[in-house]
């Protein structure tokens, strides 16, 4: 398309951006109009995508990284055909699903629910790892199934958040070519000019980190942002970054440039005064010229044309490699368990261990049946035990390895898992101790909003790590973790319970999975994992019809309520004992059944769990007892822990003769 046109299209689009955020009474015009020419470029000239191909396994992916400035990206997709206009009179209206930071779920064409800024670029270097992984197995020398671009759009907030250079620093390290992020460097945040806290020289750190740079020094400079991509795709071997000089507010005559431009429309005045500016004939709002209709209708066309060629080349390649066609179909589909919930060597296992060596062993027994796992560790994997062993590691120079080194990068580790889901052909998994949830967890809460599968091995999960002290002992992130919606957390005891919380987090659609492993070894109860299934089972039924006390536990403490169980029945007290290894799969279970697992005629309740008690209440009642932690943890081996802290046999059934006698 002609620079001019693209132009046009542009200058349309800011005018969508002025009119919908004003019309709103709220939304952030800034830094929409500041981005506005290098979108168009990209929807309308660069990117392969189209409305009638957007789910198209090989459409180049766009993340918007600085997620405030919505705006302008609903009014490319609008321009484009994804929806309908009229819409963007909707902008941040209760029933709108055009709301103040794009939801993929709810809009069409958005790859990526972003907010929080420095995630969408850390994401983006998932999407990247995911194409050149499925690259690396399906393509072949005439026929290239998997190749597309993955671009962000970030801003000097993106560039001033740590998860960024977490990031950037491993897709330089990797050299992921096929990725390319476009910096909207105008130098203005909330507060006012970047240079009250921000000085550094972005490129230079870019470079430093391995990373392609390219300077752009007028983001309304079509052409030139045309010919900086271009240079950037020449560049195979590294990743690159274009620095785009932009004025925030481009347009309006009297906030260009200014801090006022970024989170409150521009205002009546403001407005008439930006459409005179931009040359705007028309009063009407969200009004387009016949010209730019025509010139964007011929640019839908042709991407649609190009995605049609692409189903062509897959049918060629299907009749000559149709082993590797299957294969990626099912790699894409992304239903490798088959018969493995009838298979009982997976759910009955007799070893004794800790049980993230329990999920060692059923991960390499997934691995065998799921070629598309993909993931590692932030730097913990002899500790949290998460190689396949049947795999090499994916690097630079060997993109076919499944297992990752994700360095010490817990945020952007679990980031770029998000993007690995989002790409789609790919099952990610992510891990590091328990402690370090605390770092993940703002993009963890990402996953449950998106709905993105991504399983996580946390593993040291209490004061069972002993020795390195309360700074490494998890207390308070196992009530953090529940407290999310659609969010599965899953502390086995044994590995046939660890093997059910494997088959959650892989068998999972649209919810992420914790899963909580201990250190230290654990007691295995002999009952088939299938049972954990349900989130909550009895593991020993009570001598008396109707037993005179409950106890929960999850983890590790199963053990000890399991074995508390018999010096309470030489006592004459019943005890119903409950394996509770996942509230959130208990909770979607029939009333019935949850009946006969805490049954409501049976008051007396003891739950047992090395961390902090806030998600029991429900269970407990009014005549409830909890064994938990009330501080933080102390340095000493973890059987001396245990005991000081009270999770021992002797003290599980001292607190149920006190509660039974009060």
């Amino acid at each position: 398309m002609e620079n001019l046109q693209l132009a046009k299209i542009a200058n349309q689009v800011r005018k969508d951006i002025v009119t919908g955020v004003y019309n709103a009474k709220s939304g952030h015009p800034g830094g929409s109009l500041s981005a506005a020419d290098m979108l168009t470029f990209l929807y309308f000239e660069e990117m392969n995508v189209s409305p009638e191909k957007a789910k198209d396994s090989n459409r180049d992916r766009f993340v918007l990284s600085k997620g405030h400035v919505a705006p302008a990206l609903y009014s490319v997709l609008a321009e484009k055909g994804y929806f309908p206009r009229e819409d963007i009179k909707t902008l941040r209206k209760p029933t709108s699903y055009l709301q103040g930071h794009p939801d993929m779920k709810k809009i069409p064409g958005i790859d990526m629910s972003s907010g929080s800024l420095g995630q969408g670029i850390s994401t983006a270097v998932g999407m990247a790892m995911a194409e050149t992984h499925l690259a690396s197995k399906f393509n072949t020398e005439e026929y290239k199934v998997v190749d597309h671009y993955t671009y962000a759009l970030c801003g000097d907030g993106c560039m001033m958040e740590g998860i960024t250079y977490e990031a950037a620093s491993l897709a330089g390290t990797l050299g992921l070519g096929k990725l390319i992020a476009l910096y909207d460097s105008n130098n203005i945040t909330i507060e006012g000019s970047t240079d009250i806290a921000f000085t550094e020289n972005v490129r230079q750190r870019f470079d430093a980190m391995n990373w392609h740079t390219v300077f752009v020094e007028d983001g309304n400079d079509i052409d030139a942002i045309g010919k900086a991509i271009e240079e950037a795709k020449s560049v195979t071997d590294k990743p690159s970054l274009i620095e785009i000089k932009t004025t925030i507010g481009y347009g309006s005559p009297n906030k260009a440039g200014s801090n006022a431009s970024h989170g409150a429309p521009l205002g009546e005045d403001e407005v008439k005064a930006t459409k005179a500016a931009l040359g705007w004939k028309y009063d009407e709002s969200f009004v387009v010229p016949d010209e730019v209709k025509t010139h964007m209708s011929e640019v839908v066309k042709e991407l649609t044309n190009d995605a049609d060629k692409w189903d062509k080349m897959f049918d060629e390649y299907a009749e000559k490699y149709p082993e590797l066609a299957d294969e990626y179909k099912a790699w894409l589909n992304d239903d490798f368990l088959g018969e493995i919930e009838n298979d009982d060597s997976f759910w009955l296992n007799t070893e004794e261990m800790a049980t993230r060596q329990c999920s060692e062993k059923i991960l390499n027994k997934l691995s065998e049946v799921m070629p598309n796992l993909f993931g590692g560790s932030a730097d913990l994997s002899p500790s949290n035990k998460s190689i396949m062993k049947n795999s090499d590691f994916f690097s630079k120079g060997n993109r076919e390895g499944s297992n990752i080194h994700f360095g010490i990068r817990e945020i952007a580790m679990t980031a770029m898992a998000n993007g690995m889901a989002l790409h789609g052909g790919i099952r990610p998994y992510i891990a590091s101790f328990f402690v370090f949830s605390d770092y993940m967890k703002p993009v963890l809460r990402v996953s449950s909003i998106t709905g993105l599968p991504v399983a996580c091995i946390l593993t040291h999960d209490s004061i069972g790590v002993g020795e390195d002290g309360p700074t490494h002992q998890p207390i308070e992130q196992v009530a953090a973790l529940r407290s999310m919606p659609n969010f599965n957390v899953f502390r086995p005891c044994d590995i046939n319970e660890t093997a059910a919380a494997w088959y959650t987090a892989m068998k999972s659609k649209h919810t992420p999975t914790a899963m909580l492993y201990s250190r230290q070894n654990t007691k295995n109860l002999g009952i088939d994992g299938r049972k954990a299934l349900k989130g909550g089972y009895v593991v020993r039924e009570s001598f008396k019809e109707t037993p005179d006390v409950i106890l929960m536990a999850t983890g590790s403490e199963v053990g000890l309520i399991y074995d508390a169980y018999d010096v309470l029945k030489e006592q004459g007290i019943a005890a119903q004992v409950v394996s509770m290894p996942c509230v959130e799969l208990f909770e979607e279970q029939s009333d019935e059944y949850k009946e006969s697992v805490l049954p409501h005629a049976v008051t007396k309740r003891i739950a047992v769990e090395a961390s902090s008690d806030l998600s029991w209440y429900r269970y407990l009642g009014i005549d409830g007892k909890l064994i938990n932690m009330t501080t933080f943890g102390k340095s000493a081996p973890y059987k001396k822990l245990f005991e000081y802290f009270g999770f021992t046999v002797d003290n599980v059934v001292k607190t149920t003769v006190d509660l039974l006698n009060k």
